[in-house]
C-alpha cells in the first residue's frame, strides 16, 4: 500500500502501464506464432500475409519500448529467410 498520493498515483499507472505492455507482447507472440505455422504449413500466401502482421505489430512494439530493435530485426530477418525458403 502507497503512503502518499504520488505513490498511490505512481501505482495506478504501473498497473495500467503493465496491462498495455503484456496486451502488446502477447499480440507479438501471437502473431509470431501465427507466422511460424503458415511458414511450416507451406502455403506461401498465407505465410505472407501473416508475415505483414507480424512485422507491423513487432514494429509497434518497438516503438513502445516493449521490444527491443535488435530483437525485431532478428525475428525479421529470421522471418525473411524462412520465407525466400518457402518459394
Amino acid at each position: 500500500m502507497a503512503n502518499t498520493p504520488s505513490a498511490a498515483k505512481r501505482a495506478r499507472q504501473t498497473e495500467r502501464r503493465t496491462l498495455i505492455n503484456r496486451r502488446t507482447l502477447s499480440a507479438v507472440k501471437n502473431s509470431l506464432k501465427t507466422v511460424r505455422e503458415a511458414v511450416k504449413s507451406g502455403k506461401k500466401a498465407e505465410a505472407d500475409t501473416a508475415a505483414r502482421h507480424f512485422v507491423s505489430t513487432l514494429d509497434k512494439a518497438v516503438k513502445g519500448g516493449n521490444v527491443h530493435r535488435n530483437t525485431a530485426a532478428r525475428h525479421k530477418s529470421a522471418l525473411g529467410k524462412a520465407l525466400a525458403a518457402l518459394s
